[in-house]
């Protein structure tokens, strides 16, 4: 999913840069609603862990591989503010330190990943949070499929930004159905990375995870008076 430079032209570039300025700008102010004194510590956890698991690609088929994008996790763990501003972080270390990612196309994979992967995985999140149990250990499923449909959405978003400012001249359902249909098999192996984090988590400290704190909220103390002889 990284893009490299020159597949896109300049005021396409330059757009989706506006664009993801934008969001970290918008993401900036809503993270301070989302940390505090016991949070803050794991989204440099999670901005480490997705960085590590994306330095390690898994085959797909004839040749291609994928990697965790970590969008839909770190939106899961921490919240999608934090989330955005935690793959904005990697993106800019992976794009001026180990060349993985175009420097001019940085704020096209921001856009993507940080933006589009978190927030359509947060959305699908929450939609599925509303209609499932409302105990912290289904909030894993929900994570799951969150993942699976973040990656794809993201690509589908890079088909259209590519086929208004492609530097090559190939059509969009070609495009589309390549990117689509190869990250669609990426989101399963990332659907699975992501149930697995969030269940290491939410199994030991549940109020860790910001998705999982609404169904803690529900829970009630109850104090059962006891009968004396």
């Amino acid at each position: 999913m990284h893009v490299p430079d020159g597949f896109l032209d300049a005021p396409t570039s330059i757009g989706a840069a506006v664009v993801a300025a934008s969001g970290v700008a918008l993401a900036l102010r809503g993270a301070r609603r989302e940390l505090d004194d016991r949070t803050a510590p794991l989204a440099g956890l999670v901005a480490l862990f997705i960085f590590s698991t994306q330095m390690l690609n898994f085959p797909i088929a004839a040749g291609t591989s994928g990697h965790l994008l970590g969008g839909a996790l770190a939106a899961v763990l921490v919240g999608p503010c934090t989330a955005t501003l935690s793959i904005t972080v990697v993106l800019l270390v992976q794009a001026t330190l180990m060349a993985d990612g175009g420097i001019t196309a940085l704020g096209t994979n921001i856009t993507l990943m940080g933006l589009v992967g978190v927030w359509t995985g947060w959305l699908v999140f929450i939609a599925l949070r509303r209609v499932l149990p409302k105990r912290p250990l289904w909030v894993v499923p929900a994570a799951a499929v969150a993942a699976l449909v973040s990656v794809p959405t993201a690509a589908l978003a890079f088909s259209l930004l590519f086929d208004v400012g492609g530097t090559v001249d190939v059509p969009f359902a070609t495009v589309a159905t390549t990117m689509v249909g190869i990250h669609t098999l990426i989101g399963i192996g990332e659907a699975v990375i992501t149930a697995l984090a969030v269940l290491s988590i939410v199994v030991v400290r549940p109020d860790l995870v910001h998705g999982a704190r609404p169904s803690l909220e529900r829970r009630t103390l109850t104090i059962r008076e006891g009968v004396s002889a």
